[in-house]
């Protein structure tokens, strides 16, 4: 129920940003042609195909910016600093294809007028947004009132943790605790109102949206009165679920012919979110390939040219779940490269479980070309479009360094999908020793979101250009 709460009042915005941000775009179109009658008189008709992608560039980069915060957690201030970067990057983004595309008829002078109208418009929805919150937070009204079973350090842990987020606000009715010893306490200011005997006695005569169980698991067959009573009255019941002490990214509840399951897992897993990175990577992919053809047949000569051999390199490296999969490369060593590999390994200039050598004897004229470019990872777009890929991930190991692993901490990266680039790629590649390495990947894993994906994939290209950190 909190969740729907504190959900409410972003819903409410965002669907007031959507609806005024048409008006605007067509008060704008209006405006233009009463304040520049004496130029040509626009139509709506060579204007109007423009706003499906002028609103999604609004609402993402909002999203991206913070303009969707919750108001318990941002000011009017954060707020305007985030529409003033979402109007200029969405501008920057619509004049410069106007530009390339050559489209004369849209009227720029109208884009101009909308981005000065779109920022006062979605300041003031804003404003109202935060007053209406204030003025229900100082009322109580919508409050929620939760009685919380158990009274120890875990419950009062989960008291100033709802008191610090719930957005509404939050009034504690009471405690409920197994032992009636307890019965009549007061702990941290909030009463023990009844025991797990008497929790039908406390829901009748109290007003409670939500009951959550915060006793240890060793007292869970004492919660089995508490959800009867709880179905009974028709009140919420949760639990805590951290009786186990491990730390996951999300927590959710399916059920197998009705058994219920708590599912618990390590890695954030938003299906939306990777229905949205799949299709950016299909899409980003599909794009480049007719412009990187003329390219992959330079390189595919240059490499003929300078060495006997195959064009591509095929080797298996460890995927998602630890599925193995060929991975493709450009050849930038000799043909023998596997077979010399122990007469140098103990050359290794990295730490940990992978193979740098900086003057590798084994690569090539154009390998070392490739490499510092990172030509040589372009083939791993058919990875990508292979499914075995994404464009930004951990990148994948192969059999050899995997067996090296000696911490299970390090298998965690095989919980995402592998990538062509990552938070290595833009923080040092080739310099950084594999513990460094590590740590990015499992901040990204940890941290994961589509637009932190693109954030990375703006970031790389100029580490590519100015080859930081390549070997």
């Amino acid at each position: 129920m909190h969740k729907t709460r504190n959900t409410g009042l972003g819903d409410s915005i965002f669907l007031f940003d959507i609806f005024f941000t048409f008006l605007t775009f067509l008060f704008s179109f209006w405006i233009r042609n009463i304040i520049l009658p004496q130029e040509e008189v626009l139509s709506l008709y060579s204007h109007i195909f423009l706003f499906p992608l002028l609103l999604l560039l609004i609402i993402s980069l909002l999203s991206y910016f913070g303009g969707y915060t919750e108001p318990l957690k941002t000011s009017l201030t954060r707020y305007g600093w985030a529409i003033i970067r979402t109007i200029v990057v969405t501008v920057g983004i619509l004049l410069s294809l106007l530009f390339f595309l050559k489209i004369e008829y849209v009227s720029r002078s109208v884009i101009l007028l909308f981005a000065g109208l779109e920022f006062v418009v979605l300041l003031t929805i804003r404003a109202f947004s935060i007053a209406y919150f204030n003025s229900q937070l100082k009322r109580g009204e919508r409050a929620l009132r939760i009685l919380i079973i158990g009274t120890k350090a875990r419950a009062r842990e989960l008291v100033k943790a709802l008191q610090e987020q719930t957005v509404w606000g939050v009034e504690i009715v009471g405690f409920i605790d197994p032992d009636p010893a307890f019965l009549g306490q007061i702990i941290d200011g909030i009463p023990v109102i009844g025991t797990v005997e008497n929790t039908n006695e406390c829901l009748k005569n109290n007003v409670i949206d939500e009951v959550i169980i915060a006793i240890s698991r060793s007292l869970l067959d004492d919660a089995e009165p508490i959800v009867l009573a709880c179905e009974e009255e028709g009140i919420t019941l949760r639990f805590m679920a951290d009786i186990f002490n491990v730390q996951v990214a999300r927590i959710s509840l399916s059920q197998v012919k009705g058994i219920p399951l708590l599912n618990m897992e390590p890695v954030s897993q938003d299906q939306q979110q990777l229905f949205a990175k799949r299709l950016f990577d299909l899409t980003l992919t599909i794009i480049a390939m007719p412009l990187l053809i003329p390219l992959f047949l330079l390189v595919a000569i240059a490499i003929k040219l300078d060495s006997p051999g195959p064009v591509f390199f095929l080797q298996d490296r460890v995927g998602l779940r630890k599925h193995i999969f060929p991975m493709f490369k450009f050849r930038s060593m000799n043909v023998d490269a596997e077979e010399k590999f122990k007469e140098i390994e103990h050359l290794n200039e990295a730490e940990g479980p992978i193979f740098k050598m900086e003057n590798d004897p084994r690569v090539t004229r154009v390998g070392r070309f490739i490499r510092r470019t990172s030509i040589d990872e372009l083939p791993q777009l058919i990875n990508v479009l292979r499914g075995e890929m994404s464009l930004v991930g951990p990148r994948p190991m192969s059999l050899r360094d995997v067996e090296l692993f000696d911490r299970g901490i390090q298998r965690k990266r095989f919980s995402v999908q592998p990538g062509l680039t990552c938070l290595w790629q833009i923080s040092g590649r080739s310099n950084l020793p594999f513990e460094k390495w590590l740590e990015f990947d499992l901040e990204y894993i940890e941290n994961w979101t589509f637009w932190f994906d693109v954030k990375i994939l703006f970031k790389t290209i100029p580490a590519v250009l100015w080859s930081k950190g390549a070997v």
